[in-house]
């Protein structure tokens, strides 16, 4: 009886993850938008945060006695966010990216992913690694912002956004609205993924590699079908781009800076699956588009990633 409770408030606070996040984008896109922000710089900096936000919720509660969830968590949710939801939105339709993405954002997330195996080699993820991340963090914020108002000076001849009456307060109401629900699904979530890994005997890693990984990468996946749907592709790609960048210097970053990481040495294999999934990006998009081919191997790859991944 306590797994069917355990597995259905896990299921809630998964939906309530995919709802919140949701919200939350909505409200601080709207926003952004109204400021003349670019698609791209608007995927990398409100959309990317806000679909970030449930890992981010995750791992807080996880922090401490449950590291081995956070370490699962963002290196899952990074797989996941290539193999699932760039593979699954590639199979909807080919993704025209941008030349300066590959120049610049997806090096960027390369590099990010370098620094977390350099920091991991001593075995743990100390209070001290955490807080160079963040630093990190503020780095790639500064010039996240300097990239913003460069694309908002090309803009400023344009005609702002028509403005409603309740703009603000519908926007600020989704985005509390939206964290509200992250906090309430993450502690569900993270608890009751605890109980069903230690009843079914897999380590907490593992649920956080599949179960928790791929209930945060939800908003994720569908914010970018919607944004690519939509057209706007530059939004669809930056939001997995600025997610993986979030997710190893903010979401790793405070999870270490709360009480350290432990670093498990299967975890390097999970570390190099990670890395040659961005890479597959890179070569890719050389062509200026991800096509439904390479969709289908992504797909495919990462549903082969999950099956190794119980069974190892």
């Amino acid at each position: 009886m306590e797994v069917i409770v355990s597995a259905a408030l896990t299921v809630v606070g998964l939906v309530m993850l995919c709802f919140g996040g949701n919200w939350l984008v909505s409200g601080g896109a709207s926003i952004a938008r109204k400021f003349r922000i670019s698609n791209l710089v608007i995927g990398m900096t409100i959309v990317a945060y806000g679909t970030s936000t449930p890992e981010l919720a995750a791992s807080i509660a996880a922090a401490g006695e449950h590291s081995a969830i956070i370490l699962g968590n963002i290196v899952g949710s990074n797989i996941a966010n290539v193999g699932m939801v760039i593979g699954i939105a590639a199979i909807i339709v080919p993704l025209a990216v941008q030349k300066s993405v590959l120049r610049k954002e997806i090096p960027i997330m390369l590099g990010v992913s370098l620094l977390l195996v350099a920091i991991s080699v001593d075995g743990e993820l100390t209070q001290y690694d955490g807080i160079l991340l963040l630093v990190g963090l503020g780095v790639f914020a500064v010039y996240t912002f300097k990239d913003a108002m460069k694309h908002r000076e090309k803009k400023s001849k344009e005609e702002p956004v028509p403005e409603k009456s309740n703009f603000y307060l519908k926007s600020i109401g989704l985005i509390g609205l939206g964290i509200g629900f992250l906090y309430v699904g993450a502690f569900l979530t993270v608890d009751n993924a605890v109980v069903l890994a230690q009843e079914f005997g897999l380590s907490e890693k593992i649920i956080g590699l599949t179960v928790i990984a791929i209930g945060t990468s939800l908003p994720e996946l569908i914010t970018s079908i919607m944004a690519i749907r939509k057209g706007h592709t530059d939004i669809g790609i930056g939001n997995i781009i600025g997610s993986n960048i979030y997710n190893i210097l903010m979401i790793m970053g405070v999870g270490a800076a709360l009480g350290g990481v432990m670093i498990s040495a299967d975890v390097y294999v999970d570390y190099v699956i990670m890395i040659l999934f961005s890479l597959s990006i890179l070569i890719a998009i050389k062509t200026g588009v991800i096509g439904r081919a390479m969709g289908v191997c992504l797909a495919i790859g990462y549903v082969v990633y999950l099956a190794v991944t119980f069974f190892r």
